[in-house]
């Protein structure tokens, strides 16, 4: 059965507690991250309003935490996210959840 995670990057507050959990679970340096918060730097609409944009993207360091997850855990990313806006399930159950969350959702696979 395969698994997922997906991103609703629409709550993502820019935190960056998705980056120091995962570095802290695996120990990668400073200089290395299994995901990395991205931030699109405000800009306004048509309708006076703004967007801003800060999107959690794993990168090829990114194994789902394989050790948790065997466990029955949430990857550390999601267990630690602030913002509610990780969620960890089966390919099936996060295409549902996108489905029914609309845009601005990504699904990753590792």
């Amino acid at each position: 059965m395969t698994h997922a995670l997906l991103v609703n990057y629409q709550y993502c507050s820019g935190c960056h507690s998705c980056e120091i959990a995962c570095r802290n679970a695996h120990g990668y340096p400073l200089t290395q991250w299994g995901i990395k918060l991205e931030e699109v730097a405000p800009f306004e609409l048509d309708d006076g309003s703004f967007e801003w944009i800060y999107e959690p993207i794993p990168t090829k360091l990114c194994d789902l935490c394989a050790d948790r997850t065997a466990r029955g855990e949430d990857p550390a990313c999601v267990h630690n996210c602030l913002a509610f806006c990780l969620e960890y399930g089966t390919l099936e159950e996060m295409t549902k959840r996108a489905e029914e969350l609309g845009s601005r959702v990504s699904i990753v696979l590792p």
